[in-house]
């Protein structure tokens, strides 16, 4: 195994961090009052949309565990699947740096913690997913 295939597994694994991570975010964003005034229409499309996002990442983590060697191989498959992944996190990675403001919501230490992590995960897949999608084997 070769070290661009190690860190693609370790950003597999990263993956299902982040769900476990996403446990926590129904709570930590309120929800249930802050989803409460919407239109029942516009809160179920919501909640879908959060549910489509899971599916995505368990589907970015699970084929980084299976096939990491492709993805690190260079062959045109595999640099396909990581430029997707990689452009995916770079635009959430962009959103998180410049869209959101999420400091009325990291109101104690632990939320400031994930928040940061999150960022630096995104950074690691970012850079990762980009390795794999750019470098010449």
């Amino acid at each position: 195994m070769n070290q661009l295939e190690t860190f693609l597994k370790i950003g597999g694994g990263l993956h299902f961090a982040i769900l476990s991570a996403s446990v926590l975010i129904p709570k930590a964003l309120d929800w249930r009052t802050n989803l409460g005034t919407l239109h029942p229409f516009l809160r179920k499309l919501f909640w879908v949309y959060g549910t489509f996002i899971i599916i995505v990442i368990i589907g970015f983590g699970s084929l980084t565990l299976r096939f990491s060697g492709e993805l690190a191989s260079g062959a045109p498959l595999g640099r396909g699947v990581a430029l997707f992944v990689c452009a995916f996190w770079t635009a959430r990675l962009a959103v998180q740096l410049f869209i959101f403001d999420a400091k009325p919501f990291l109101t104690n230490w632990f939320y400031k913690l994930g928040y940061n992590a999150l960022t630096l995960v995104f950074i690691y897949f970012a850079a990762v997913y980009g390795i794999a999608a750019f470098a010449q084997r």
